[in-house]
């Protein structure tokens, strides 16, 4: 509607992770050259974690744009909500590995096998599973386990764990202390400061086909700072909708006032886009989880057979 009014040839600020408008700040690519790194020389366990809408999901697919040019064998998993035998089921699909059987131990050794060939042939197989923040336990217990596969020298398989900050706060539990040792590289996404949110919005821009005068006036770039905090998602989202409001308003460039009722428009001027600084909460797959309930169940057992105890309650 406005790409042809404001001289640009696709949407700038379209949602969608498309690796071609990643914006590589430093952080960026230093993230991005540990990811390779770490799937070159095989350390086996890399994590990617950043507050929601920094950037995560397309670095991936830049990630894996990067891997499908060296010819490695990929399985992306994006979605995290899955059960132990769902993991295996996926992984096997993604790298279209046959097993008729659904019995763990089988799809295993398959899979060990068919890493092996690979390893032999001199490719690389990398699982990435986005949202890593939802795994339960027994599934990240199951993951941690695909990290034994390997010979004298080398994992056989490359896993990325890619999540929220929640990611993190999940894995210095002690039940996950073994999984967390396993971590060799732990690479980080950020938000931007003010002058990369002046340079991402033009460098979006050009990408976009703009190629006159400014778009965005000093102001407009400023608010949209300050109400997106730097998180690149919400950034998009101010930009789009302010480009849409100056078309309709057949104003040539953006300006403050614009972005300002945009931000108003959802409620950003009331809510913050990134999660309040505190312990993370426990989420609400952990209590569906495999482990949880086997413990609740025989703390069930213990305390019907154990006579009640009398308890004093004191008002504080």
């Amino acid at each position: 509607m406005y790409k042809s009014f404001f001289g640009l040839k696709e949407n700038p600020f379209n949602v969608n992770p498309d690796p071609r408008f990643l914006f590589l700040t430093q952080q960026i690519e230093e993230a991005l050259a540990g990811l390779m790194y770490g799937i070159q020389t095989r350390k086996g366990f890399i994590t990617l974690t950043g507050e929601v809408g920094t950037g995560k999901t397309t670095l991936i697919n830049r990630l894996l744009d990067w891997l499908h040019r060296k010819n490695a064998r990929t399985a992306f998993l994006f979605n995290s909500r899955m059960n132990s035998n769902q993991l295996f089921d996926f992984i096997l699909a993604e790298f279209e590995i046959p097993c008729e059987s659904r019995n763990k131990s089988q799809q295993l050794m398959k899979l060990n096998h068919w890493l092996l060939e690979r390893y032999r042939a001199g490719e690389t197989a990398v699982v990435i599973i986005d949202e890593a923040q939802n795994l339960t336990y027994p599934v990240l217990e199951e993951i941690r386990l695909l990290t034994n596969l390997e010979t004298s020298t080398d994992k056989l398989l490359q896993i990325v764990l890619s999540g929220q900050p929640e990611l993190e706060e999940k894995l210095k539990l002690p039940q996950l202390r073994q999984l967390r040792q396993r971590i060799t590289l732990r690479c980080k996404t950020a938000p931007l400061t003010t002058e990369q949110t002046f340079d991402y919005i033009a460098e979006r821009l050009r990408i976009a086909g703009a190629t006159g005068e400014p778009i965005f006036g000093k102001e407009a770039v400023e608010t949209v700072h300050v109400y997106s905090l730097g998180i690149p998602r919400v950034v998009n989202l101010l930009c789009e909708h302010a480009l849409v409001n100056s078309y309709v308003e057949q104003k040539r460039v953006v300006t403050g006032k614009i972005v300002e009722d945009v931000a108003r428009e959802f409620q950003l001027d009331e809510v913050e886009p990134i999660a309040p600084a505190g312990g993370q909460q426990t989420p609400a797959d952990v209590y569906n989880s495999e482990s949880f309930l086997q413990n609740l169940g025989e703390a069930l057992s213990r305390f019907r057979a154990s006579p009640p105890a009398t308890t004093t309650l004191k008002r504080k």
